[in-house]
């Protein structure tokens, strides 16, 4: 279909209305709760043609595949799945996005309504819009704007909106409770400034760990401990004895791993972080008997999650074995969380798909964004061996990064939607359909 792009971009503009307050319903609704936001975005599917289901599941009982984290809250959580069955002859193709925002402080600091939906200066305002409403509803405008472009998928079509943030493992469920395809698509927008030219096709693993380490109090009753600190094993000091054997393992590692698209982006391909310190009082008069390290290793994907744990525990190991006192007072290892890397490389036809759906909006070629830690386009790669790029509108300002009045640009969303459903129609394969 040669006229694709410009048939999909009419089609979307004939839905410039119907787009933004699509968003702005989903941005109200979070007053009412997830629950309130869900039951919109079923609405909207069904409108768009799509059969609608729903997944009730349990964080806490979805297996994982190279990935562990703290224990999830209780309770049971839902997902919303739109299907497409497709006429046939065509791949089949996941498209997620997570409904689900951070939580309302009473202080927001916003200057605007966090949930009226303000745009100001074609940027839609609006709690959790850029995290990631917009990439719901993308998903879902999506869909409706290939129906009123005339078109039908041959491949399956699945639209699942997914809880995400607090370990909810909503796609998770999805896929681990049998809903596969032949590729995958997160959609969610971009805060590095390149909107939809942006692609995530890498998401660097990482895993996150504290190490404690024990200290010993001088024998004396006094409240103070300044005259008798030599006495004393001072825990911060002993957590330097540390520190130093993961800024060596974190050199070793840098000089030996490499992987040529981190490398060309910033050069380095895996990074150790120290970034917190806790331990002993304020005042400073007495020893400390505990010193917390809270770390992250970020590593590239072709590395496994055993594989990197275990180099931790050597090297600190070996840290305490030089040293008299943590000889016999070996440093506590906990490790809280992990994910496995993924990518998608550039030859791949999934790549190719959206390279073309992206050039048809833009204009421009597509970018790769290495520079993701632990993206939900992870999962399908992971869990089930299923490749998985990201697209969606420049935003920014995301209220998890600690800013205020997240938006998304009203004009690149609404490219996004029609990349998306040309996305769908060159890797699903797509038919002449009757409208919508």
């Amino acid at each position: 279909m040669p006229d694709l792009s410009s048939r999909l971009s009419a089609a979307a503009a004939a839905r410039a209305e119907a787009a933004p307050a699509l968003r702005r319903a989903l941005i109200a609704a979070q007053r009412q709760g997830e629950a309130a936001v869900q039951a919109i975005v079923a609405r909207a599917l069904a409108e768009a043609g799509a059969e609608v289901s729903t997944l009730r599941y349990r964080p806490a009982e979805v297996p994982l595949a190279e990935e562990f984290a703290a224990e999830p809250p209780p309770g049971e959580r839902e997902s919303v799945l739109g299907v497409l069955p497709g006429s046939g002859g065509g791949r089949s193709l996941i498209l997620f996005a997570h409904p689900d925002s951070e939580p309302l402080p009473a202080e927001h600091g916003w200057s605007v309504d966090p949930f009226a939906g303000v745009v100001r200066n074609g940027r839609l305002h609006g709690w959790g819009v850029a995290d990631d409403l917009s990439g719901v509803a993308a998903m879902v405008s999506a869909l409706d704007v290939l129906r009123a472009a005339g078109l039908a998928p041959r491949g399956r079509v699945v639209a699942a909106s997914t809880p995400s943030k607090r370990h909810a493992r909503g796609v998770h469920a999805v896929l681990h409770h049998g809903v596969l395809a032949d590729a995958a698509l997160y959609l969610h927008p971009a805060e590095s400034g390149a909107g939809l030219r942006e692609v995530k096709g890498f998401a660097s693993g990482q895993i996150e760990f504290r190490i404690t380490v024990p200290g010993r109090a001088p024998d004396t009753t006094e409240p103070g401990h300044g005259a008798f600190a030599h006495l004393g094993v001072n825990a911060i000091g002993k957590a330097m004895v540390v520190i130093s054997a993961l800024a060596a393992l974190d050199e070793r590692r840098a000089a030996r791993v490499k992987h040529p698209a981190l490398e060309a982006a910033i050069g380095r391909s895996t990074n150790l972080l120290v970034g917190g310190i806790s331990g002993g009082a304020e005042r400073g008069t007495r020893v400390p008997t505990e010193c917390t390290l809270s770390c992250a290793l970020a590593f590239p994907p072709g590395e496994s999650l055993s594989a990197v744990r275990a180099e931790i525990e050597a090297a600190v190991a070996e840290a305490a074995a030089s040293d008299p006192w943590l000889s016999a007072h070996p440093p506590r290892i906990v490790f809280t969380a992990g994910v496995t890397g993924a990518e998608v490389p550039p030859d791949h036809p999934l790549w190719a798909a959206a390279a073309a759906a992206i050039r048809g909006q833009t204009g421009a070629e597509p970018v790769l964004n290495p520079l993701h830690t632990g993206s939900d386009i992870r999962n399908p790669a992971v869990q089930k061996g299923i490749p998985c790029l990201g697209l969606g509108p420049l935003g920014g300002d995301l209220t998890q990064n600690g800013r205020t009045d997240e938006w998304v640009d009203a004009a690149d969303h609404l490219r996004a939607v029609a990349a998306t459903a040309g996305l769908i129609a060159e890797w699903c394969g797509a038919e002449e359909g009757a409208r919508g």
